[in-house]
């Protein structure tokens, strides 16, 4: 299956204006705030072999959250074929991009790919948040990579490439890994199975390993709400 979303999302005076909305399914965007987008999956998958893509983009002082309504589960095909999820995502100078998906849940015999791709003008803020529950309850998990590259101001900011396969080679005993990549400052976060650190280009990331969502949000939670835009016209942003 092939499938695209575009999302844009422009300032008019005071307000954010989401000018397109349109989707095919499993990426339907429906409008649930101000300045919120909610993706509804209008069938099941992403399945082995599905090409799947979204595209967002924020305009010069505009605000977007975007967020899924449930979990996404990579589910096998029968010929064995990767899924892929390309996210290509522009923010204007400016403009403020919260993205916020539920958890990608990597079923057994999966192969699937996130691929993300961020471009942020000078002033732009970010908040990024990636999940990966490793199969379903009692399975083992298929085969996952999650990769995102963002750009701030036109130079290199971020990449990361992470492959994880079945096995502890990669998690160890962790269920969960989460990551949520911000343009704010944070302080260093200790923790056995967390760390957040600072970027050379500013801003920070976070990253956590954890046995449930709830172990790996109480470390990523508390970086979304301090990155809300002043005067912002979204409702008070949930973030499970």
């Amino acid at each position: 299956m092939r499938a695209a979303a575009r999302i844009v999302a422009e300032r008019e005076g005071e307000r954010t204006v989401l000018r397109v909305l349109k989707g095919e399914a499993p990426l339907l965007p429906r409008r649930t705030g101000p300045a919120g987008v909610h993706l509804v999956g209008g069938a099941a998958g992403p399945l082995g072999g599905d090409d799947l893509s979204l595209e967002i983009e924020v305009g010069p002082g505009a605000e977007l959250w975007v967020r899924t309504v449930a979990a996404s589960i990579a589910l096998p095909g029968r010929s064995g074929a990767e899924s892929v999820l390309a996210v290509h995502a522009t923010v204007g100078e400016n403009g403020f991009l919260a993205f916020l998906p539920e958890p990608i849940v990597a079923a057994a015999r999966c192969r699937h790919h996130n691929a993300s791709r961020v471009e942020l003008a000078d002033g732009a803020r970010l908040i990024w948040r990636e999940e990966a529950v490793l199969g379903r309850f009692g399975e083992e998990p298929g085969d996952l990579r999650l990769s995102t590259n963002a750009r701030r101001g036109g130079r290199p900011w971020y990449h990361s490439d992470v492959t994880i396969a079945r096995g502890p080679a990669v998690l160890g005993d962790a269920r969960v890994l989460a990551s949520l990549l911000t343009t704010d400052a944070a302080g260093p976060a200790a923790g056995e199975r967390a760390a957040v650190m600072p970027l050379a280009g500013g801003g920070a990331v976070a990253t956590a390993l954890g046995d449930d969502l709830a172990q790996t949000r109480a470390v990523t939670d508390p970086l979304v709400t301090p990155a809300r835009p002043p005067g912002s016209t979204e409702a008070a942003a949930r973030t499970t």
